[in-house]
């Protein structure tokens, strides 16, 4: 595993920051090859996939530093510490006024950005794992079974490689989302179809994650 890929004027280049970055070239391509079959400009999707990261790098630092006041430190401000939910929330406010403001058409364009994003989601998920960000699951017996010992949150004890787990489980949900595209379906039925998927990925592998309870037994995501 790398957490740091190289090191530039006495910065850490992170591979979790680099693989975030780089969720944005999958993501571009699929929306515009999508935005190319309807007709519409292909700026216009690459100013989506472009303020959506921006934000969405942005929301997730900001999520962060919120949920970590009590232990904050200037290593913080670096290519580490993200929070999935700032970053969604961010990224779908860009998104929104990227759609008003040039006039695209709204329930096209979601349902055309639920594959780049279970995409982008995966890859994201690559830079989890290659950093050891503690990400990573429980103990377990299991051959492919991992152990992170000189990564950021690093562990002799082999445990469940869960950013691999999502890595893939985004494939499969990829896979299918485009399955159902390949059909005329009702507006919005591709984002239906992405929030109940990957919803149901983050659930099921949030039992072999080590984040604490917080309502019920059940994590917080």
């Amino acid at each position: 595993m790398r957490p740091v890929l190289f090191s530039f004027l006495g910065l850490d280049v992170q591979s979790c920051g680099v693989s975030k970055a780089l969720v944005a070239v999958p993501a571009g391509w699929l929306l515009i090859r999508a935005f190319r079959r309807h007709g519409l400009k292909e700026d216009d999707a690459l100013a989506l996939v472009m303020w959506a990261t921006i934000w969405g790098f942005a929301g997730a630092k900001i999520y962060f530093l919120l949920e970590h006041t009590d232990e904050f430190s200037p290593h913080h401000l670096g290519g580490a510490g993200f929070t999935w939910y700032g970053g969604l929330i961010g990224g779908i406010t860009a998104f929104l006024v990227i759609i008003r403001r040039r006039h695209l058409p709204a329930t096209f364009v979601i349902d055309a950005a639920a594959i780049p994003l279970t995409l982008a989601y995966g890859v994201g998920r690559i830079g989890c794992w290659l950093s050891g960000d503690g990400t990573y699951g429980k103990p377990t017996s299991l051959p492919w079974g991992e152990a992170f010992p000189n990564e950021v949150v690093p562990t002799d004890v082999r445990v469940h490689p869960t950013p691999l787990y999502e890595f893939f489980a985004a494939l499969v949900i990829a896979a299918l989302l485009w399955a159902l595209q390949r059909r005329t379906r009702p507006p919005l039925e591709i984002l239906g179809a992405y929030l109940i998927l990957s919803g149901l990925s983050r659930f099921l592998v949030e039992f072999l994650r080590i984040n604490t309870p917080a309502l019920f037994g059940l994590t917080q995501p």
